[in-house]
């Protein structure tokens, strides 16, 4: 399959490299010193104790790449109105959109009995202009449980895990679904497909809601979050508060806590990408998190005072050093 990775960072260029090894014509959106090393020394991916080199078509804009049958959008949720500005030159008439990110997405409410498909969630798309560029019938949504980063341009260093799930809005799955969850799981991912994939994204939501914020603020990682008992007492409020909201809108992520913060133990002594976007100097990812959350709570009615201070510090933490606007 012809297949382009929107946004070549941990998580996508590992995608990208992986697609690639399987035989797939694939190609990478990247700018910057990534763009530059990638297409210099290829894409590097560390994994497993070894380092393989995969020679991938790398562009900056994508009327470069022409329309692809998969097109992986691998973005923060702060970057998504560029992607929506570029990718029309990468749909065509049968073009699927993978949407691999953490956080709400836009089109959480799309097909959700509550609010009957006529909810939107302006602060993550005001105006409507993601919905637009890729609308919700081309879309699969992929929850991303492994541990990755980008310690250098062009290098991608995999730490733990594999999994990834898929599914399209309102959890009717169609063959775009089988097509790329047979891909990634051939190209060596743990890839399932879920028939309430808004399900998925929330139990996820749960642990980056709180962790990632927190590890920012604190900028430790995540065993010292769990191993500090006034912290972790913090994180598991929070955790419970986005519970509720959930159940509120017919989502329930149907975990406890405890059972999160188990989740958590399991990869160790690890940065959440958040602290890493904060030790790099990037935009800080607190709108897709914490703002989309907080919306999706006034809408339920739900009370969130926990969640509220965390997004008020975490906002106010990134304005601080140019991180959040």
């Amino acid at each position: 399959m012809k297949i382009c990775i929107y946004g070549a960072g941990a998580v996508g260029g590992l995608m990208a490299a992986w697609l690639s090894r399987a035989g797939h014509d694939v190609s990478v959106v990247a700018r910057g010193k990534h763009l530059t090393a990638i297409r210099e020394k290829g894409l590097r991916v560390r994994s497993g104790g070894k380092e393989d080199v995969f020679k991938v078509k790398a562009e900056e804009k994508p009327e470069k790449l022409g329309p692809q049958d998969y097109v992986v959008v691998a973005v923060k949720a702060q970057s998504l109105g560029e992607v929506a500005a570029a990718i029309a030159p990468l749909v065509g008439p049968d073009t699927s959109i993978v949407t691999a990110m953490n956080g709400v997405p836009w089109w959480f409410f799309d097909r959700l009995k509550f609010g009957e498909g006529r909810l939107r969630l302006d602060t993550l798309d005001p105006g409507g202009k993601l919905s637009r560029a890729m609308p919700t019938e081309r879309l699969v949504g992929c929850v991303i449980h492994l541990a990755a980063s980008t310690p250098e341009p062009g290098v991608i260093s995999h730490g733990m895990g594999l999994r990834l799930i898929l599914g399209e809005p309102g959890g009717k799955n169609t063959a775009r679904t089988g097509r790329i969850a047979a891909a990634l799981k051939e190209a060596g991912f743990e890839a399932v497909a879920s028939s309430f994939i808004e399900k998925e994204f929330w139990v996820k939501l749960i642990g980056n809601v709180s962790f990632n914020p927190v590890a920012a603020l604190t900028l430790a990682t995540a065993d010292r979050l769990i191993a500090d008992e006034y912290v972790k007492r913090y994180l598991i409020a929070v955790m419970r508060e986005c519970l509720a909201i959930g159940r509120a809108v017919g989502v329930d992520a149907d975990i406890d806590p405890e059972a999160r913060m188990d989740m958590a133990r399991k990869l160790g002594k690890f940065k959440p990408s958040t602290l890493q976007d904060l030790e790099a100097g990037k935009s800080l990812e607190i709108d897709g998190l914490l703002t989309g959350t907080l919306e999706v709570a006034s809408k339920a009615g739900v009370a969130a005072p926990f969640t509220e201070s965390l997004a008020g510090l975490a906002r106010l933490r990134a304005e601080s050093t140019g991180q959040y606007k």
